[in-house]
Protein backbone atom coordinates (compact mmCIF):
# COMPACT_ATOMS: atom_id res chain seq x y z
CA UNK A 1 0.00 0.00 0.00
CA UNK A 2 3.07 2.34 0.20
CA UNK A 3 2.43 5.55 -2.11
CA UNK A 4 -1.02 4.48 -2.96
CA UNK A 5 -2.48 7.50 -4.73
CA UNK A 6 -4.20 9.94 -2.58
CA UNK A 7 -8.13 9.65 -2.78
CA UNK A 8 -10.12 12.58 -4.45
CA UNK A 9 -12.26 14.86 -2.02
CA UNK A 10 -15.64 13.30 -0.64
CA UNK A 11 -18.16 12.84 -3.39
CA UNK A 12 -20.38 15.20 -0.60
CA UNK A 13 -17.83 17.64 -0.58
CA UNK A 14 -16.54 17.98 -4.22
CA UNK A 15 -13.25 20.29 -4.48
CA UNK A 16 -13.66 22.99 -6.96
CA UNK A 17 -10.39 22.54 -9.60
CA UNK A 18 -9.73 25.99 -9.01
CA UNK A 19 -9.63 26.01 -5.65
CA UNK A 20 -6.10 25.27 -3.38
CA UNK A 21 -5.94 22.58 -1.65
CA UNK A 22 -7.16 23.14 2.22
CA UNK A 23 -3.88 21.69 3.27
CA UNK A 24 -0.78 21.09 2.01
CA UNK A 25 2.44 19.60 3.55
CA UNK A 26 5.50 19.45 1.74
CA UNK A 27 8.82 18.53 2.72
CA UNK A 28 7.82 18.96 6.78
CA UNK A 29 11.02 17.96 8.81
CA UNK A 30 11.18 18.66 12.52
CA UNK A 31 13.55 18.55 15.20
CA UNK A 32 12.85 19.18 18.85
CA UNK A 33 15.87 21.12 20.85
CA UNK A 34 16.57 18.01 22.54
CA UNK A 35 17.89 16.59 19.01
CA UNK A 36 14.96 14.48 18.62
CA UNK A 37 14.40 14.23 14.95
CA UNK A 38 10.45 13.98 14.98
CA UNK A 39 9.98 14.34 11.34
CA UNK A 40 11.80 13.17 8.29
CA UNK A 41 10.33 14.99 5.11
CA UNK A 42 6.17 14.51 5.41
CA UNK A 43 3.93 15.27 2.12
CA UNK A 44 0.15 14.86 1.53
CA UNK A 45 -2.42 17.61 0.45
CA UNK A 46 -6.12 17.23 1.59
CA UNK A 47 -8.76 18.45 -0.63
CA UNK A 48 -11.37 20.89 0.06
CA UNK A 49 -13.89 18.94 2.05
CA UNK A 50 -12.37 15.70 2.72
CA UNK A 51 -12.70 13.40 5.79
CA UNK A 52 -9.15 12.40 6.65
CA UNK A 53 -7.96 10.15 9.19
CA UNK A 54 -4.30 10.63 10.64
CA UNK A 55 -3.03 6.95 11.66
CA UNK A 56 0.08 5.88 13.65
CA UNK A 57 1.60 4.35 16.67
CA UNK A 58 2.74 6.50 19.84
CA UNK A 59 5.65 8.14 18.54
CA UNK A 60 5.31 8.10 15.00
CA UNK A 61 4.99 12.18 15.38
CA UNK A 62 0.89 12.68 14.83
CA UNK A 63 1.24 15.43 17.60
CA UNK A 64 4.26 17.00 16.21
CA UNK A 65 2.51 17.11 12.57
CA UNK A 66 -0.37 18.83 14.11
CA UNK A 67 1.05 21.40 15.89
CA UNK A 68 2.69 22.51 12.94
CA UNK A 69 -0.87 23.03 11.07
CA UNK A 70 -1.58 26.44 12.43
CA UNK A 71 1.86 27.38 13.81
CA UNK A 72 2.04 26.04 17.38
CA UNK A 73 5.68 24.36 15.86
CA UNK A 74 8.06 25.99 14.17
CA UNK A 75 11.36 26.20 12.64
CA UNK A 76 11.24 22.99 10.95
CA UNK A 77 12.16 22.84 7.03
CA UNK A 78 9.71 21.95 4.37
CA UNK A 79 6.52 24.17 4.03
CA UNK A 80 2.72 23.37 5.26
CA UNK A 81 0.05 25.68 3.27
CA UNK A 82 -3.21 26.39 4.68
CA UNK A 83 -5.74 26.74 1.85
CA UNK A 84 -3.20 28.97 -0.46
CA UNK A 85 -2.10 30.54 2.69
CA UNK A 86 1.63 29.80 4.08
CA UNK A 87 2.04 29.08 7.90
CA UNK A 88 4.49 31.64 8.46
CA UNK A 89 4.57 34.98 10.39
CA UNK A 90 2.59 37.01 8.25
CA UNK A 91 -0.01 34.50 7.96
CA UNK A 92 -0.20 33.24 11.39
CA UNK A 93 -3.25 35.06 12.92
CA UNK A 94 -5.51 33.88 9.26
CA UNK A 95 -3.95 30.13 9.56
CA UNK A 96 -5.24 29.97 13.08
CA UNK A 97 -8.54 31.02 12.50
CA UNK A 98 -8.59 28.46 9.47
CA UNK A 99 -7.31 25.66 11.17
CA UNK A 100 -9.29 24.60 14.44
CA UNK A 101 -8.13 21.91 16.87
CA UNK A 102 -10.06 20.13 18.91
CA UNK A 103 -7.96 18.24 22.15
CA UNK A 104 -8.68 14.86 23.42
CA UNK A 105 -9.59 16.73 26.87
CA UNK A 106 -12.77 19.10 26.34
CA UNK A 107 -11.77 20.78 29.35
CA UNK A 108 -8.76 22.31 28.22
CA UNK A 109 -10.74 24.18 25.30
CA UNK A 110 -13.90 25.36 28.13
CA UNK A 111 -13.19 27.57 30.40
CA UNK A 112 -16.06 30.24 30.39
CA UNK A 113 -18.64 30.63 33.49
CA UNK A 114 -21.24 29.56 30.35
CA UNK A 115 -21.92 27.42 27.28
CA UNK A 116 -22.45 30.84 25.26
CA UNK A 117 -19.26 32.50 26.45
CA UNK A 118 -17.01 29.87 25.86
CA UNK A 119 -18.28 29.64 21.78
CA UNK A 120 -18.48 33.55 21.90
CA UNK A 121 -14.95 34.01 23.37
CA UNK A 122 -13.13 33.12 19.83
CA UNK A 123 -15.27 35.48 17.34
CA UNK A 124 -15.34 38.11 20.41
CA UNK A 125 -11.54 38.00 21.07
CA UNK A 126 -11.25 38.08 16.99
CA UNK A 127 -13.41 41.19 17.12
CA UNK A 128 -17.40 40.28 16.28
CA UNK A 129 -19.86 41.83 18.67
CA UNK A 130 -23.21 42.24 19.04
CA UNK A 131 -25.98 40.64 16.54
CA UNK A 132 -23.43 39.22 14.40
CA UNK A 133 -21.64 37.79 17.28
CA UNK A 134 -24.92 35.84 18.87
CA UNK A 135 -25.96 34.92 15.27
CA UNK A 136 -21.99 33.22 14.83
CA UNK A 137 -22.70 31.64 18.41
CA UNK A 138 -26.22 30.14 17.55
CA UNK A 139 -25.33 28.69 14.37
CA UNK A 140 -22.25 26.58 15.78
CA UNK A 141 -24.12 25.39 18.72
CA UNK A 142 -26.92 24.73 16.50
CA UNK A 143 -24.84 22.86 14.09
CA UNK A 144 -23.48 20.49 16.99
CA UNK A 145 -27.29 19.95 18.58
CA UNK A 146 -26.55 22.22 21.47
CA UNK A 147 -28.55 25.20 21.37
CA UNK A 148 -30.63 24.34 23.99
CA UNK A 149 -27.76 24.11 26.44
CA UNK A 150 -26.68 28.01 25.94
CA UNK A 151 -26.93 29.20 29.40
CA UNK A 152 -25.57 26.19 31.05
CA UNK A 153 -22.08 25.87 32.93
CA UNK A 154 -20.06 23.37 30.99
CA UNK A 155 -19.19 21.31 33.85
CA UNK A 156 -22.81 20.80 34.46
CA UNK A 157 -22.85 18.84 30.84
CA UNK A 158 -22.13 15.23 30.29
CA UNK A 159 -18.32 14.47 28.92
CA UNK A 160 -20.19 13.84 25.71
CA UNK A 161 -21.89 17.25 25.72
CA UNK A 162 -19.05 18.98 26.84
CA UNK A 163 -16.73 17.53 23.51
CA UNK A 164 -19.75 18.57 21.23
CA UNK A 165 -19.56 21.68 22.64
CA UNK A 166 -15.44 22.27 22.45
CA UNK A 167 -16.25 21.44 18.37
CA UNK A 168 -18.95 24.92 18.46
CA UNK A 169 -16.08 26.53 19.83
CA UNK A 170 -14.48 25.70 16.87
CA UNK A 171 -16.74 26.25 14.37
CA UNK A 172 -17.29 29.44 15.34
CA UNK A 173 -14.38 30.75 14.62
CA UNK A 174 -15.50 29.29 11.04
CA UNK A 175 -12.38 27.10 10.21
CA UNK A 176 -11.17 25.87 7.01
CA UNK A 177 -10.17 22.51 8.64
CA UNK A 178 -11.16 20.49 11.43
CA UNK A 179 -8.74 18.86 13.32
CA UNK A 180 -9.80 15.92 16.08
CA UNK A 181 -7.22 14.77 18.39
CA UNK A 182 -8.94 11.34 19.73
CA UNK A 183 -12.57 12.16 19.03
CA UNK A 184 -14.25 9.08 20.50
CA UNK A 185 -12.29 8.65 23.30
CA UNK A 186 -13.78 8.14 26.71
CA UNK A 187 -17.41 8.55 24.78
CA UNK A 188 -20.37 6.43 25.71
CA UNK A 189 -22.02 4.57 21.98
CA UNK A 190 -24.93 7.07 21.73
CA UNK A 191 -22.20 9.90 22.40
CA UNK A 192 -20.17 8.02 19.55
CA UNK A 193 -22.96 7.54 17.03
CA UNK A 194 -24.41 11.50 17.61
CA UNK A 195 -20.34 13.01 17.58
CA UNK A 196 -20.19 11.21 14.71
CA UNK A 197 -23.62 11.90 12.62
CA UNK A 198 -21.88 15.71 13.59
CA UNK A 199 -19.08 14.91 11.77
CA UNK A 200 -20.52 13.85 8.70
CA UNK A 201 -23.21 17.15 8.53
CA UNK A 202 -20.72 19.61 8.21
CA UNK A 203 -19.04 21.25 5.19
CA UNK A 204 -15.31 21.51 6.34
CA UNK A 205 -13.03 19.41 5.92
CA UNK A 206 -11.44 17.39 8.77
CA UNK A 207 -8.05 15.66 9.55
CA UNK A 208 -8.94 12.96 12.24
CA UNK A 209 -6.16 11.53 14.85
CA UNK A 210 -7.39 8.60 16.45
CA UNK A 211 -6.11 5.35 17.61
CA UNK A 212 -9.80 4.29 17.22
CA UNK A 213 -9.75 2.48 13.53
CA UNK A 214 -13.31 1.21 13.35
CA UNK A 215 -14.77 5.06 13.77
CA UNK A 216 -11.34 6.01 11.10
CA UNK A 217 -13.23 3.74 8.77
CA UNK A 218 -16.60 4.67 9.99
CA UNK A 219 -16.35 8.40 9.18
CA UNK A 220 -13.06 9.24 6.95
CA UNK A 221 -12.98 7.50 3.38
CA UNK A 222 -9.28 8.44 3.16
CA UNK A 223 -6.03 7.54 5.50
CA UNK A 224 -2.54 8.47 6.20
CA UNK A 225 -0.54 6.33 8.41
CA UNK A 226 2.44 8.07 9.91
CA UNK A 227 5.34 6.01 11.13
CA UNK A 228 8.54 7.18 12.00
CA UNK A 229 8.12 10.45 11.13
CA UNK A 230 7.23 9.95 7.22
CA UNK A 231 4.33 8.94 5.51
CA UNK A 232 4.26 4.99 5.55
CA UNK A 233 0.94 4.84 3.24
CA UNK A 234 -1.79 6.79 1.95
CA UNK A 235 -5.23 5.00 0.49
CA UNK A 236 -8.94 4.45 1.23
CA UNK A 237 -9.18 3.75 4.48
CA UNK A 238 -10.80 0.27 4.20
CA UNK A 239 -7.87 -0.74 1.74
CA UNK A 240 -5.11 0.09 4.81
CA UNK A 241 -7.35 -0.84 7.55
CA UNK A 242 -7.10 -4.78 4.98
CA UNK A 243 -3.55 -5.19 4.71
CA UNK A 244 -2.44 -7.16 7.78
CA UNK A 245 1.44 -7.03 6.69
CA UNK A 246 0.64 -3.27 6.60
CA UNK A 247 -1.14 -2.85 9.85
CA UNK A 248 1.48 -5.25 11.63
CA UNK A 249 4.87 -3.27 10.26
CA UNK A 250 3.02 -0.10 11.67
CA UNK A 251 1.98 -1.39 15.20
CA UNK A 252 -1.61 -0.84 14.13
CA UNK A 253 -4.23 -3.00 15.74
CA UNK A 254 -7.73 -3.54 14.93
CA UNK A 255 -10.43 -4.51 17.42
CA UNK A 256 -10.78 -8.02 18.62
CA UNK A 257 -13.20 -9.63 15.78
CA UNK A 258 -13.46 -6.62 13.71
CA UNK A 259 -13.22 -6.92 10.00
CA UNK A 260 -13.10 -3.93 8.26
CA UNK A 261 -14.01 -5.98 5.16
CA UNK A 262 -17.37 -5.63 6.65
CA UNK A 263 -18.34 -2.48 6.80
CA UNK A 264 -19.56 0.19 4.71
CA UNK A 265 -18.40 3.32 4.81
CA UNK A 266 -17.28 6.54 3.36
CA UNK A 267 -20.52 8.70 3.35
Amino acid sequence: MDGVTPSPASPDFPASPDSPASLDVSGLAFAYPDGHQALFGVDFSVARGERVALLGPNGAGKTTLVLHLNGILTGGTGTVTVAGLPVDKRNMAEVRRRVGIVFQDPDDQLFMPTVREDVAFGPAAAGLKGPELEERVDRALGLVGMAEFKDRPPHHLSFGQRRRVAVATVLAMEPEILVLDEPSSNLDPASRRELADILRSLDVTVLMVTHDLPYALELCPRALILSDGVIAADGPTGALLSDEELMRAHRLELPFGFDPRSVTTGG
